[in-house]
C-alpha cells in the first residue's frame, strides 16, 4: 500500500476497509451495508418521505431511489403516494423489520469489534473528527 497524506484517499481506504467489516458481518442477513444503515434510518424516521430520507442519509434521490427499488424488491420496504403526489413515503414492511431485527446482534458485535480495536477514547476522537468533517 502506498503511503499518502491525501485526506480523501485516507478516509475512503477507511470507509471501505470499515465497510468491509460490516459487510462480513452481515453475510447470511441477504443484506450489505448501506441496506442495513437505511432500514435503520427508516425504522428511526418512521415513514419518511424520500426527500426527508436522503437528507437525513446525506444522499442523492437518485442514489437512495436506486437502493430502494433493491429492497423494494425484497419486500423489505414499500414506496406508497404521500399527502403530495410529488412525494412518496417510505415505509419498513414487517419483513424488513424482521431483517433488521435479526441482524441486529451481528452488526452490534462488529460495531464492538472495531471500538475494542480502536479502544473508547480513540472512538470519541474519531467520531468528533468525522462529524467535523461532515
Amino acid at each position: 500500500m502506498l503511503d499518502s497524506q491525501c485526506l480523501c484517499i485516507n478516509l475512503r481506504r477507511a470507509a471501505r476497509g470499515v465497510s468491509r467489516h460490516y459487510d462480513g458481518a452481515l453475510d447470511g442477513f441477504g443484506i450489505n451495508v448501506a441496506q442495513y444503515s437505511l432500514l435503520c434510518n427508516l425504522q428511526r424516521l418512521n415513514e419518511p418521505s424520500i426527500s426527508i430520507l436522503a437528507e437525513a442519509m446525506g444522499l442523492d434521490r437518485s442514489t437512495l431511489g436506486r437502493n430502494l427499488r433493491v429492497l423494494e424488491g425484497e419486500g423489505l420496504v414499500r414506496l406508497v403516494e404521500g399527502e403530495d403526489m410529488r412525494n412518496r413515503i417510505v415505509k419498513l414492511t414487517e419483513a424488513g423489520a424482521e431483517r433488521l431485527t435479526a441482524a441486529l446482534p451481528a452488526w452490534e458485535a462488529a460495531q464492538q469489534r472495531l471500538v475494542d480495536r480502536l479502544g473508547a477514547e480513540k472512538r470519541e476522537i474519531l467520531l468528533k473528527l468525522l462529524d467535523e468533517l461532515a
